[in-house]
């Protein structure tokens, strides 16, 4: 009898923790390949809410735990199963005394080969790092030729040890018509092992998210202007990139009104590009046909892959997450 009740106590609180999972959104299933990347019954739990705009977000192996941005609080935040958010770093992208427009923290997040957290700052205009545990931050890069850059948006890094990243004007108070603006392009660039600055890429209105494929072949960077797509550039053997082409258009998707634009982008072991954007997150196949989306119906900025298949999304006010049958390219 004892058994049974302890059984039926253990049901009820089950239930209970399960009635309290918000979830969101849905899946929108376009092609029978998304099936195998995704668990059409799976949902989008809501782990956190009430940020102003959740960005950049990054699993940290050691410890377990995601770090990701809130840009105008100029806060990172820490979540971690069974310990739920906490306040990890702030400021995150801003130093100053004064007030620096409404996007003045870090933005996309990376964890580089020495286990150190890499941010894009929008305030203090640069690249930097900064161990996770002990120390402060250092400069990566700041200046392109002397000249200060916009607000880089985006970083990630190569296995050469060099980071790519992205310089669109959102960052700034009047964004591209700020005064203090010295770079005229709103660039992609390199940041080589030795420190030295490569602007690869000058030709784009919007330049945000950027990934690499699984072999570090091609270059995928979001642009997230009216013109919406996303684009693919073959790298080249000493870091540079060659001519691109448009790997997958999301103007159509915008223009029947689905909120958010390409922004942040991963990839996943296979090749598969999980695209934030127009109506959630794009699945994409490595050849750029569009097999799903992972709908929050909210602006969708980033995401991340943490193990066991879970993909972390920050979409607006929330943190989210949705288990796939897949695992990110950096092996999570």
């Amino acid at each position: 009898m004892k058994s049974l009740s302890l059984v039926l106590l253990l049901s009820g609180f089950a239930l209970l923790a399960s009635a309290q999972t918000k979830t969101i959104g849905q899946l929108v299933r376009l092609d029978p390949a998304f099936d195998a990347l995704v668990d059409p019954a799976a949902k989008i739990e809501v782990l956190a809410s009430d940020f102003e705009w959740s960005e950049g977000p990054v699993w940290v192996k050691e410890g377990a735990y995601l770090l990701f941005s809130d840009v105008p609080k100029n806060t990172v935040y820490r979540w971690k199963e069974g310990e739920g958010l906490s306040e990890f770093l702030k400021p995150s992208g801003f130093t100053g005394r004064a007030g620096y427009g409404n996007e003045p923290g870090s933005n996309g997040l990376t964890i580089n080969r020495k286990g150190e957290l890499v941010s894009a700052e929008h305030g203090d205009r640069r690249i930097s790092a900064m161990p996770l545990s002990g120390g402060g931050k250092v400069t990566l890069a700041a200046h392109w030729e002397g000249k200060r850059f916009n607000s880089p948006n985006d970083v990630v890094q190569h296995s050469s040890g060099a980071y790519y990243f992205t310089d669109p004007p959102y960052g700034l108070p009047q964004k591209e018509k700020d005064p203090t603006r010295e770079i005229q392009q709103f660039g992609v660039y390199r940041i080589a092992p030795g420190g030295q600055v490569t602007q690869l890429i000058a030709d784009l209105k919007r330049p945000n998210g950027l990934a690499f494929s699984p072999d570090e072949k091609t270059l995928y960077v979001a642009q997230s202007d009216t013109e919406a797509y996303i684009m693919a550039y073959p790298v080249n053997g000493d870091g540079s990139v060659g001519k691109g082409r448009i790997f997958y258009d999301a103007s159509p998707l915008m223009k029947q009104g689905l909120k958010g634009a390409p922004d942040g982008i991963k990839t996943d072991a296979s090749g598969n590009v999980f695209s934030t954007g127009p109506g959630g997150v794009l699945v994409l196949s490595p050849q750029g046909k569009l097999l799903g989306r992972i709908d929050t119906g909210e602006a969708t900025a980033n995401c991340a892959f943490g193990p066991d298949g879970w993909l972390y999304l920050t979409a607006d006010m929330h943190l989210c997450r949705v288990k796939t049958k897949t695992r990110g390219s950096s092996g999570l």
